[in-house]
């Protein structure tokens, strides 16, 4: 398998998206904000669509449409405050609309390479583009560590202890939209907030720490990614669709392990 490029260059991005997607969908599960993958997702696939429509590179449009609706989610938060979840329906209905729209206009009939992922496609260039954004995340995540754990726990008495709790979030916001746009290409804008949720949700049965559950997630995400583009060249079977379905296996045996392990009710 690693003796074609595209191969071993879809295999360098796949490990990244597999660290990328779980260490910010970590801090997501925990403030039980999971759903913003799914609607930064719809609104990537009409970033996507209207770089196409306009012959711009994809990706950047994606990452502009993503940041923007990430800051108009933050903003619609403040709005309706005792009904924060409005905001991700808006935005949501939203980026469904448009995407359908701009679909609709043509010339759009690479988007099913960003829908579900594509190996063949991955370029030097996005390997490059990819990393930097990669390293500029985790970066981020690790210059930020104490703050998003205070904040992830309690923001009110972050926010009273001095913290600036709006910007970060809207930062952090910020992150959840590039690790989305970046990782389309790979897992598919509609599989991408899966891989974001479902080696978190493993983690978390068997961590006994904060830092160990993060670290769980990044492993459970690189062993998802490097399974299921194993899977998807030798079966011929779709990119996105095989990691996801890698990573849901991953958490059946271990919520299967769990409960073999578990002691018998007694009473």
């Amino acid at each position: 398998m690693l003796s074609y490029e595209f191969m071993r260059r879809s295999l360098i991005m796949g490990i990244m998206i597999g660290i990328v997607a779980p260490s910010v969908g970590y801090f997501l599960v925990l403030r039980r904000q999971s759903v913003i993958g799914d609607t930064l997702s719809h609104v990537a696939l009409s970033g996507a669509a209207f770089g196409m429509l306009t012959n711009s590179y994809p990706i950047f449009t994606a990452i502009i449409f993503t940041v923007i609706a990430s800051l108009g989610i933050e903003g619609l938060r403040k709005k309706f405050k005792h009904y924060a979840e409005l905001s991700l329906s808006i935005i949501l209905s939203a980026g469904i609309g448009l995407a359908s729209i701009l679909i609709s206009l043509g010339n759009t009939q690479g988007v099913l390479s960003y829908l579900f992922g594509s190996l063949s496609l991955v370029s030097s260039e996005e390997i490059l583009l990819f990393t930097l954004l990669s390293v500029l995340i985790i970066g981020t995540i690790i210059f930020l560590y104490n703050k998003m754990f205070y904040i992830t726990f309690d923001e009110e008495s972050a926010y009273l202890a001095g913290l600036s709790t709006n910007r970060i979030n809207i930062f952090f916001s910020i992150l959840v939209a590039l690790t989305i746009a970046i990782s389309m290409r790979i897992v598919g804008v509609l599989l991408i907030s899966s891989l974001m949720v479902l080696p978190v949700a493993a983690s978390i049965l068997i961590a006994k720490s904060f830092k160990s559950g993060l670290v769980y997630s990044l492993l459970f995400g690189v062993v998802s990614v490097i399974i299921g583009l194993t899977l998807s060249y030798y079966l011929n079977l779709a990119t996105g669709g095989t990691i996801v379905l890698s990573a849901l296996a991953i958490l059946l045996i271990v919520i299967m392990f769990q409960s073999i392990k578990k002691p018998k009710n007694t009473f």
